[in-house]
């Protein structure tokens, strides 16, 4: 049986990266970074996802939106987007700053 495939999307917001899986009717798994730390590389996303029990399945892409709907003077936020699927072993211990938490 394959491992279902699932989105994770990663943002910003106040300055700090949030990176998160979208569960449906379950907490989701999800990691922040530091304030103060630049956009995260591919490959401290993938630890960040290993972390929370979850390979990389796919290639990351970027969107942009706006803060306030339909305005274009409105402040941009960028949201990236990868596909996952559940590891073959659910991690021991969380990396630094990854936890399973409440949905944001």
């Amino acid at each position: 049986m394959t491992a279902p495939m699932l989105p994770a999307q990663m943002s910003n917001s106040g300055g700090r990266w949030h990176l998160y899986v979208p569960l449906t009717g379950e907490e989701w798994p999800w990691h922040d970074w530091s304030p103060t730390a630049p956009v995260p590389t591919p490959a401290e996303r993938a630890r960040a996802l290993a972390g929370l029990g979850y390979d990389v399945a796919g290639e990351w892409t970027w969107i942009e939106d706006s803060e306030v709907y339909g305005d274009p003077t409105s402040a941009v936020l960028l949201i990236a987007t990868v596909t996952v699927r559940p590891a073959a072993t659910d991690p021991t211990t969380f990396g630094s700053g990854g936890r399973r938490g409440a949905a944001l």
